[in-house]
Formats: C-alpha cells, sequence, structure tokens
C-alpha cells in the first residue's frame, strides 16, 4: 500500500527596501477558499507583493516606533547555506515504517507476540493465554493468571500481579527464545483435533477462540516443538530473524475477556518491535515527546477542557479557553462550506425509535446506542447519527435533477455508548461534535463532487498546519447492498478523483462499508504519528432504506447517490490532535489569548484597558494582566500560558501611545504605535499568518523639514 503527502512545501523568498528589512516566515501553507480569498492560494506568495510594498513604503517614526509595518507576514530571508542545511535535518529525520507499508515488520510483529506469550508461560506456568494481534506500533498479549495453591500448605495464592520486574524476567527468556532460532511452523488441523490439543493443555480461553472460527481448516502456529497458538498468520521463518534488541516491553494494563466487564480481568502487556535498533531508539523518542505533547495533560494546565466524572465519563466540559479555540475553528468550518456552496442545517438531538428501524442503525448499530426514553408512550432515541436526518429533509419536497447536488452540512453532535475502560481524553468519548455533511447528487456528478470534497478537505486540513498525508481507498466487501454496476461506477469515481488530483494512495481491497466503496485521509503529525481524520463515503443503503427520489429528465423516478463526508472527523478529537501537534502551542489565530497586556504600574491600568477594548471590538483577543506580579513573572506566566504575543507597558509607552512589543519565540522586538499594531495583529489573525524569525528594521532618515 503506497500512500504520500500531496501538497508542495511552502515556498521561500525575502522582501526588502534600501530603508531597512523586516523578515519573518509563514508556518501556513496555503488558506482555504473563505469569503475573503477566493481559491486555495499560497499564503507565501500571496502575501509577499503586499509585504514588499508594505515595507518598501513604511514610516518610521521617533524611538524605534514603525507605523505600517507587515510583522508578521514576510518571508525569511534565508542564505542557500542554511536551507539546504534545514532540508538535510529534515532528510535524517527516519520515516518510520508501517504495518501497512512493510509486511515483513508485521510479520515480525506477529511472531515477537508469540516468542513474548511463550516466554510468559515459561516464566510464569501458572498463566493463561488469550489473544494477541499486531497494533501500529507493535503488538500486546492478553493473559489470565488465576489463583494458585502452595503445593506444601494447600494455601491459596492470590493470581499474579505483573510488576516492571517481572516484565524484566519476560523480556530475557524471549531473548533465549530468540537466541534458540526456533523454526515457525505452520499447521492446518481439524476442528476435533484443534480442540483435543487445547483441551490437553488446559487453555480455556483457546476453546472460545476456536469456537469464534468460522472458517476451516484450522491454522496452527508452533515455535519449533516448544509452544503453539491458534493463528491465521503471517509470521517470520524461524525465531532466529527477530532482532532481539529492537523489541522492548512497555506496559501492563488490564482488559477484560472480550471487553465484557462482566467477564475476567486478565493483563495486558503492551510491547514494541522493529526492524533495527535505530528505529526503536528513534519511536522511544517520538514516545518521550509525545508524553509531553498529552492533550490530557495540556488541557488541564492550559484551562482548555475537563471531563468532570461527577458528571459521566466521556463528556466534555469546554472551559471559556477552549471554548474560544472550539469557536473559532467552527466559524472557519463553516465558512469554507459556505464559499463552497454548503448549506448549513441544524437537527434534533433526539427521534423516534422507528427512524432508527428505518435507518437500520437499530439493528446493526444497537450496541454503540444508548438506551431509549419514553415519551408519551412512543420510544425516542438519542442520536448516533445525523445522516438519517438530512435524508428526511431530502425526502421532505419532490426533488427534480435540476435541483441536485444538494450540499448539507452540519457541526451535529451525537451521542455512542463506549465503555469506560476505552474512554481516553478527547479521543474516545461518549459525546461529540461530527463535522457531518451529505451530498446528494446524480450519477454523473459524483466524481466531481468527490473532486471537491478532496480539495475543500486539503484546504481546511492545512490551514490548521496539517499537509501531510495518507489516503486509502476501500473497495466493495463480501457482504453489501446494491447493484454491481454501481458498485463499478461509485469505485471508479473515487479513483478517478484521486487520480484527476494526481494524489498517490494506497487500495484496501474488500475494505469499504456494506452501504458503499469510500476513501479515508489520515494525517500526520508534528512528531511523525498518523491520525485518522477525513472520510469520504459513498452511499446506496440509505437512500434504498428512505426511498429518496429525484424526478430525472425523463420524467422518471430516480435514486441520488449520496455522499457522507467528514474533514475533522469530530471536532473533540480533532482539537485533542490540534493541542497534541502543536504541543499547545496554538497558531496566532487560534490562540485563545492572542496578546497580552503587562502593565509596570497601577498608573498605565487603565490605559490598557481602553487598547484591550478597542482591540476586543476589533475581533482580537487580548487581556491585560492583574499587574500584582513582578515583571518578570508577568512574562513568565504569559509565556507557560502559551499566549503568542505580549506586551510591556510603562509610562512612556502611556504618553507616546505605544506598546512595547515581545514575541514567545522571538523575544523583545521594539515599541510600535497601537493602532499600526492592532490593525496588522487583525490582518494576521485574519489570513492566519504566523511569526517564526524577525529581522531588523532600519529607521528611514527623515525629509528635510519644508520651508
Amino acid at each position: 500500500r503506497s500512500a504520500s503527502a500531496f501538497l508542495p512545501s511552502a515556498a521561500r523568498s525575502s522582501v526588502g527596501s534600501s530603508s531597512g528589512r523586516l523578515a519573518a516566515r509563514s508556518l501556513t501553507s496555503s488558506t482555504c477558499t473563505n469569503s475573503r480569498a477566493a481559491g486555495c492560494v499560497s499564503l507565501v506568495s500571496s502575501s509577499m507583493q503586499r509585504c514588499s510594498n508594505t515595507i518598501n513604503n513604511s514610516q518610521s517614526i521617533n524611538n524605534k516606533h514603525i507605523s505600517n509595518s507587515r510583522l508578521f507576514s514576510a518571508v525569511a530571508q534565508e542564505s542557500e547555506a542554511a536551507t539546504t542545511e534545514e532540508e538535510d535535518d529534515d532528510d535524517e529525520e527516519e520515516e518510520l515504517p508501517t504495518n501497512d507499508s512493510d509486511n515483513d515488520l508485521l510479520k515480525l510483529r506477529h511472531t515477537s507476540a508469540h516468542v513474548m506469550a511463550m516466554a510468559v508461560q515459561q516464566t510464569f506456568p501458572e498463566a493463561q493465554v488469550t489473544i494477541g494481534p499486531w497494533i501500529d506500533n507493535g503488538f500486546y498479549y492478553d493473559f489470565y493468571f488465576p489463583e494458585t495453591t502452595d503445593a506444601e500448605t494447600g494455601e491459596a495464592i492470590p493470581s499474579r500481579k505483573l510488576s516492571d520486574q517481572d516484565l524484566k524476567a519476560i523480556k530475557k527468556a524471549m531473548d533465549k527464545i530468540i537466541g534458540a532460532d526456533y523454526p515457525i511452523i505452520r499447521e492446518e488441523v481439524s476442528r476435533e483435533e484443534a480442540k483435543k490439543r487445547i483441551e490437553s493443555i488446559n487453555e480455556p480461553f483457546k476453546l472460545e477462540i476456536l469456537d469464534s472460527i468460522k472458517t476451516e481448516p484450522i491454522t496452527i502456529y508452533s515455535i519449533g516443538d516448544e509452544w503453539w497458538d491458534l493463528c491465521a498468520g503471517p509470521h517470520v521463518e524461524s525465531t532466529g530473524q527477530l532482532p532481539k534488541k529492537a523489541i522492548a516491553l512497555q506496559s501492563v494494563a488490564g482488559a477484560y475477556w472480550r471487553g465484557d466487564e462482566k467477564r475476567e480481568m486478565l493483563q495486558r502487556i503492551y510491547a514494541t518491535a522493529w526492524k533495527d535498533p535505530k528505529q526503536l531508539k528513534l519511536y522511544k523518542k517520538r514516545m518521550e515527546e509525545a508524553k509531553k505533547r498529552d492533550h490530557r495533560v495540556l488541557g488541564k494546565k492550559l484551562d482548555l477542557f475537563s471531563i468532570q466524572e461527577d458528571a459521566g465519563g466521556g463528556l466534555v466540559f469546554w472551559h471559556p479557553k477552549g471554548s474560544t479555540v472550539r469557536r473559532k475553528i467552527e466559524d472557519f468550518w463553516k465558512e469554507a462550506h459556505i464559499a463552497q456552496d454548503y448549506d448549513i442545517v441544524y437537527t434534533p438531538h433526539i427521534a423516534n425509535l422507528d427512524l432508527w428501524k428505518t435507518s437500520g442503525h437499530y439493528d446493526f448499530y444497537r450496541e454503540g446506542m444508548f438506551d431509549q426514553m419514553d415519551v408519551e408512550n412512543e420510544v425516542y432515541q438519542i442520536k448516533p447519527m445525523n445522516c438519517p436526518f438530512h435524508c428526511l429533509m431530502f425526502k421532505d419536497s419532490i426533488r427534480s435533477y435540476r435541483d441536485l447536488p444538494f450540499r448539507w452540512g452540519e457541526l451535529g453532535t451525537v451521542y455512542r455508548y463506549e465503555r469506560s475502560g476505552t474512554l481516553h481524553g478527547l479521543m474516545r468519548v461518549r459525546g461529540f461534535t461530527q463535522d457531518d455533511a451529505h451530498i446528494f447528487c446524480l450519477p454523473e456528478q459524483l466524481q466531481s463532487e468527490i473532486v471537491d470534497v478532496l480539495k475543500l478537505t486539503k484546504d481546511i486540513l492545512s490551514r490548521f498546519g496539517f499537509n501531510k498525508y495518507e489516503l486509502m481507498v476501500s473497495t466493495r466487501p463480501e457482504k453489501s447492498v446494491g447493484s454491481d454496476q454501481i458498485w463499478d461506477d461509485a469505485t471508479k469515481a473515487l479513483v478517478g478523483a484521486l487520480d484527476e488530483l494526481g494524489w498517490e494512495y494506497g487500495t484496501d481491497e474488500g475494505g469499504g462499508a456494506f452501504y458503499g466503496p469510500k476513501i479515508d485521509l489520515k494525517i500526520k503529525d508534528a512528531i511523525g504519528r498518523t491520525w485518522q481524520c477525513s472520510t469520504v463515503q459513498c452511499d446506496f443503503n440509505l437512500p434504498e432504506r428512505f426511498d429518496l427520489e429525484y424526478v430525472s429528465a425523463e420524467g422518471k423516478k430516480e435514486r441520488p447517490i449520496m455522499v457522507h463526508r467528514a474533514i475533522f472527523g469530530s471536532i473533540e478529537r480533532f482539537f485533542g490532535i490540534l493541542v497534541e501537534n502543536t504541543a499547545g502551542d496554538l497558531p496566532f489565530w487560534l490562540a485563545p489569548t492572542q496578546l497580552k497586556l503587562l502593565p509596570v504600574t497601577d498608573a498605565v491600568v487603565d490605559y490598557c484597558k481602553e487598547v484591550a477594548k478597542k482591540a476586543n471590538k476589533m475581533g482580537l483577543r487580548v487581556e491585560v494582566d492583574r499587574g500584582a506580579e513582578r515583571l518578570a513573572k508577568q512574562i513568565r506566566n504569559a509565556e507557560q500560558s502559551r499566549i503568542p504575543v505580549m506586551a510591556v507597558v510603562g509610562m512612556k509607552e502611556m504618553e507616546e501611545g505605544t506598546l512595547a512589543l515581545r514575541s514567545r519565540k522571538l523575544g523583545d522586538l521594539g515599541s510600535f504605535a497601537v493602532d499600526d499594531l492592532l490593525s496588522e495583529l487583525k490582518r494576521c489573525d485574519d489570513d492566519a499568518v504566523e511569526m517564526t524569525v524577525m529581522g531588523e528594521v532600519a529607521e528611514k532618515e527623515e525629509a528635510p523639514a519644508s520651508e
């Protein structure tokens, strides 16, 4: 499976004038189409001419006050050597392989899981094995430790709780197994033979696994003559092919058998495995960085959100600062969609249970839904999805082929039951807001609609700094609805859209939903992790279930094609990804507080409040520090709160109508006239410009006074 990033790197250039040079780099490679701009335009290239003109024509004033200067927009002037060095550093950052891209790595991890299970049972003979799959960065295995009896005293010994010392002992046993270079042997047996072998070693969980396998023959993989397990493969040829120095046992966690809290509590050992020690070292480095970026920790530290257990797990409380960021995200999403001819709609949070029976969710998705409620002798269901509501809206009127396509977007909050053990910050919750949209179109419109969806997806994600993606087309599974012709046409439309854009993608044969093929997009974050976010899915099921129709040019009633699509996936999860990607250092346009005024004395507090009032009326987010701390402490507090810009305000600034500016990333920048500074900050907020490099600004010689 191949995948690649499809966005070009941001251009580099420089601007300047004979009188001086102001330089700053844009972190945002492009802006999305909105009411302020037409089309997807490179922020760097679109800003350069304006920046150059502004700088060349800027007027310097005394005391290093600068008027009309483009503080944030000019592109950093860098030497060729510096550019080359930076690119070389990027090349040195090795791209870690994935299970999808490297089948040998997948085999290595799968065999490592078997070796670990064997090592556990060698070290602790009472352990019973359950399941041990590979996962994104390694593998895990679940074990059950029953109570045992002391052979001498007959006293009951509580079930073992694995410790860090136990993990070291297990890893040592694994290394011996790897060093012995046992062959990995595949064997096919009958169901009766498999059951007989399992019963002979008293492994009750394996019997349950055997019962869940519906195909025959049953495959068994053995490590020499020492150990075996039910398994479909694949594996390496022998244990000696495993790189023992590239395998590490990480942690132990609890897990219920089959995810059922009424069943046995198991102990899950997580491990990571790579092809060589260098990859393991890089992975560990990234994991250390990931700990620093944990959105749950940063969310509390920066006062963005909380999960209030008194109200129930998996329910998010958005604090004022987090709400501010969320509002900016949602406003941008709405503007971008309206500019692309979407209509924004709103639908209820509950509906009669009959609706969910019509859609099929009650039959196929009941376990993920909350219990129903009785309302005046009718049964209602809190919604787990938005799509049935949009189907009802489509059906509300007679539709003509001339009306199509309809593009309806909704930031709709849905509620899904998740077991408490699976909840995880903002990444896995019970109530969340999908950035949902549904397109109802003619078959011949499908490819162009998908092209536009993909372009919009790129525009929106790049605004938030995500410009490296992996794409996968998933095709028809064995169990599906719809004719061969409609599946073929829809799949061709998905592939045709990607080919039209020149984007590379992989293919997951048989991985589509039962109701239609789809494109899934994963974004890559600052430390190389991939996150599933965007999806584009064709649906032949709901139009049939809801009997959706339009009148064709021939006067016949036809079924529309329905497209489900989401760009963020959910606001909550995307917010968590964004916080971790930026380590809480949100870009200027998203920062809860963009500018903090730091009064040096109480005498300037009223001046600061007037500046803040003016800035807030312009749509900027400016706060005034209480001034109760020393200046150094005020600055430190602002920096720890990840506020991008701050201004030190003393008597001089008040008398001259200026602000002494300080950037969190660049340090002291000098003094600026208030109106000019606020105007520039507003432009940066509107255009999502981020400053990382600042050059010198030379004062322009004053013109001789006129006689």
